[in-house]
């Protein structure tokens, strides 16, 4: 009994000196300290005594104003306070919550009966003067500073400096620098006092990368498989260029959620990770271990519909494309029924036809053993029609020009399909920003109407061309082009649309002017109605243009100084002019665009000897040529395609003159000035490009393009005229070769893919092919979608050639190239690019391969 005594009698010891303890701790960590200094009626610290303040005096407030700390600590001369108590301890809180102050005490410094003078005690926290790092250049402190954000007079407290720590090292981690050091110094400041300086030492120390992810439990799946949807989360190894190995924590996280999502795709909707760890190899290496529990896989069974009145089950099950026993798939199941971007989905169906307000909810009824029974219950809704269109963000382009193009009209079903469309169609005219394209339908149930807003963003879209240089023996190399892609005629006479130019009814005015000091020159002017009279998409074009190419009896000599000495040897100048109609097709569908035009060239050689003009140095030629070009375009953008295609089928037509004249070419009498008076052909281009996205923003582009001439009658023959050229960027400006179609093929130098002929023994470069054709693979990848600077990276392989006759051809005969380049947009000066390609193939009239080339190109090439 006596030893069951002392043991409680122990523990009750134990028990109040912990209380004790723990009570002096939180009095301790507030600050809190009461006592008398003197007066009557000391404070009894085991009765609370209610007192009246009768005075508060502050101790210790150096920069900081009196009775301001006074107010915020909610003690006020007059009024009743309990000691001890809690009105005490809430105003410690309230001065410590302010964060000015690093320790304070209210003590009793007098009671005078049932008054009392309090007393706070405090000392103040220093204020920043300035912070540096140490251990970073200027660039890194400047992005680190605007991470931090630390103002200059902010009172330093252990929060701010554990935050900044923090964030820095988050910074670090996010690039990979998973233990980098940071230690911030306090230095007190000698020129301003109670402030302190922040000596912020950095050493990321190496980038910690993956030794090894091991993955436990994976036993229905390819572990290799489920690796790689681990997108960011790689281990180290050499051949990583573009993804290279770094552990970030958060990319960790999301790549979890990846494998996790992978597993449900494949059926496994019970998949999770039990565990997880990653511990250091060294300060540079981490590994990672995953336990992964599988489940069961499981399958789709019985697909019920409930609510559906305006399709069957069995229209809605076809157009659903699930059937009983496929892998139960959630995502796929909600594109197939929300948004499938590769074929028809359920709320297509709907809301194409005005059902803007349906909606379908999958619900799994029934899960039993590996099978899945689902309803799928439908609120249909009324159908919605259209009652307004809201524009907003057209600063420069008139509305009705952005009216035209949209396929949403007031009174009509609203129809998803058409919206989308819309949306394709202005980013198409090329005047907003097709990134920031926002069209927000807006119902009104009560109406059963829906207002759509389209909210754009203008985007420049004239285009300067201004280029220079010295040319040697020519002299001056120069361009001047001017392209106004969103003319007006309309705002002429209004000088308050001016900018620099009339803009904003969508018409199209080109100006442009070549010179190569007196050698060659060009100068052209175009202008493109695209809605001739405003109500149909039928577009009119007109076009000039005049080229003139010399030849010196020094030409290419760099060292001839005195150019007055030199005279010209020959000429060929060129005259053409053109009209053009186009109208949108709505068969096969209105994608496709058909474009008549008459084209009237004159041809003037003056002892002009060139490759092609050896039989046919003077004359006047002159050709009148029926075009007929039927396209189709469903690229969703011109910019930087992602999906869609681009195709075209061009017939050129020459009247056939020959025919109708009483002279017969096949005799010897007749001369090539006779002959060539008037140009006559039929000729056909064939132009393709598709566009896929692989992942992301990822692109594949594929082209084909072919081209074939031919003559009516072939005693007359063709000519020089019209022939293809390949080789180099494909600008016809390169070498100055007039009168000729000029491909270009990537790896190869400007206009030498030409086929040669042999006459007396002799090899010459012909006139050009009459037949090519050309294939070109592309992978795309976007840097920045900024419209101010659209940038995309790609690499290439490409392969084309180019024959005399058509006994010749062999598409299978091809000269092969591959390379890397870069694009960039800018609205002021069009698309500019470089690349880089390495032609593995002879040039003809030479042995050896073309080997590496570098091309520039201007605007966007289309062959």
């Amino acid at each position: 009994m006596s030893l069951l005594h002392d043991h409680i009698s122990k523990s009750l010891i134990i028990f109040i000196s912990l209380f004790l303890g723990s009570t002096l701790f939180v009095s301790a960590q507030f600050g809190t300290t009461y006592g008398s200094q003197g007066g009557q009626g000391d404070v009894d610290y085991g009765i609370p005594i209610e007192y009246t303040i009768a005075g508060i005096d502050v101790v210790g407030a150096e920069f900081n104003d009196k009775n301001a700390l006074i107010n915020i600590s909610g003690l006020k001369v007059g009024e009743k306070i309990t000691i001890p108590g809690e009105g005490i301890s809430k105003a410690i809180r309230k001065l410590w919550r302010l964060g000015i102050v690093g320790d304070v005490q209210i003590n009793v410094a007098k009671t005078n009966g049932s008054d009392v003078y309090l007393e706070i005690v405090l000392k103040e926290r220093p204020k920043l003067s300035k912070y540096y790092f140490e251990g970073v250049n200027k660039s890194k402190a400047k992005t680190l500073s605007d991470k931090i954000n630390l103002v200059r007079g902010r009172i330093v407290t252990d929060a701010l400096i554990k935050n900044t720590t923090n964030v820095i090292k988050d910074y670090y981690a996010e690039k990979g620098f998973k233990n980098a050091d940071v230690k911030i110094v306090r230095e007190q400041d000698p020129t301003l006092a109670n402030a302190i300086q922040l000596r912020i030492e950095i050493n990321k120390n190496s980038k910690v990368k993956i030794n090894e992810i091991q993955l436990n439990g994976v036993e229905q799946l390819a572990e290799k498989k489920v690796l790689r949807k681990m997108k960011k989360t790689k281990t180290k190894e050499w051949y990583r260029i573009f993804n290279p190995s770094k552990f970030i924590a958060e990319e960790f996280e999301n790549d979890k959620n990846n494998v996790i999502d992978y597993y449900n795709k494949n059926g496994f909707r019970n998949a999770s990770i039990e565990r997880d760890s990653v511990y250091d190899v060294n300060e540079k290496l981490v590994n990672i271990e995953m336990d992964i529990e599988e489940g069961k896989r499981f399958y789709y069974r019985n697909i019920t519909w409930t609510g559906n009145y305006k399709y069957t089950d069995a229209q809605l099950a076809q157009v659903l494309g699930i059937k009983k026993g496929d892998v139960y798939n959630p995502e796929e199941l909600q594109k197939r029924l929300t948004f499938n971007p590769s074929g028809t989905d359920i709320s297509a169906l709907y809301m194409d036809d005005g059902y803007l307000f349906f909606n379908v909810n999958p619900v799994e009824v029934l899960v039993e053993d590996d099978s899945i029974d689902i309803e799928m219950r439908i609120s249909e809704g009324e159908q919605a029609y259209i009652d307004k269109i809201i524009i907003n963000g057209n600063t420069k382009t008139s509305d009705h020009v952005i009216l035209r193009e949209i396929r949403t009209l007031p009174g009509e079903k609203f129809s998803r399909s058409q919206l989308i469309r819309t949306q394709r169609e202005l980013s198409s005219i090329g005047y907003f920003d097709p990134e920031q394209i926002d069209i927000q339908p807006i119902p009104n149930l009560a109406k059963g109407t829906v207002d759509i807003k389209y909210n754009l963003v203008e985007k420049p879209n004239d285009q300067i061309e201004l280029s220079g240089g010295w040319g040697g023996f020519y002299g001056f190399v120069g361009t001047l082009g001017l392209v106004f892609n969103n003319f007006s005629i309309r705002n002429i006479p209004n000088w308050d649309m001016w900018r620099p130019l009339p803009a904003g009814d969508g018409q199209r005015l080109s100006l442009r002017m070549q010179a190569n000091g007196r050698q060659f020159q060009t100068y052209s002017v175009s202008f493109t109605e695209p809605w001739l009279g405003g109500r149909k998409p039928n577009s009119l074009s007109v076009s000039y243009s005049y080229s003139i190419q010399r030849q010196y009896n020094n030409a290419g000599n760099f060292f001839v100084t005195d150019l007055s000495s030199q005279s010209e040897t020959g000429s060929l100048g060129i005259h053409s002019a053109s009209v053009g109609l186009g109208r949108r097709l709505k068969w096969p569908d209105d994608y496709f665009v058909m474009n008549n035009s008459v084209t009237f060239q004159s041809y003037r050689l003056r002892d002009f000897i060139s490759t092609g003009f050896f039989d046919y140095p003077t004359g006047d030629s002159h050709s009148f040529t029926f075009n007929t070009t039927i396209a189709r375009n469903s690229i969703d953008q011109p910019t930087y395609p992602r999906r869609g295609s681009q195709i075209s089928l061009t017939v050129s037509l020459t009247p056939p003159y020959s025919l109708f004249s009483d002279k017969n070419f096949s005799e010897e009498g007749i001369t090539n000035e006779d002959r060539y008076r008037w140009v006559e052909y039929h000729k056909y281009m064939f132009d393709n490009a598709w566009y896929q996205t692989i992942i992301g923003n990822l692109v594949l582009a594929s082209r084909v393009h072919m081209g074939f001439i031919a003559p009516y009658n072939q005693d007359k023959g063709l000519g020089p005229f019209e022939r293809f050229i390949l080789g180099g960027d494909g600008l016809t400006a390169n070498n100055f070769l007039l009168g000729t179609e000029n491909v270009g093929l990537r790896g190869y130098e400007n206009q030498s893919i030409v086929p040669i002929e042999v006459e007396n023994g002799q090899q010459r470069s012909s006139s050009g092919g009459v037949v090519y054709n050309k294939y070109v693979l592309e992978l795309r990848y976007p840097v920045s979608l900024n419209p101010a600077a659209t940038i995309y990276v790609l690499g290439f392989a490409e392969a084309g050639n180019n024959w005399g006759s058509y006994a010749e051809f062999n598409p299978f005969n091809l000269k092969r190239s591959a390379g890397v380049g870069a694009r960039v947009f800018m609205p002021a000066f069009g698309m500019l690019g470089i690349d880089w390609a390495y032609g593995f193939d002879d040039v003809p009239g030479r042995q050896d391969v073309s080997g590496s080339q570098f091309h520039f190109t201007i605007g966007q090439q289309i062959r």
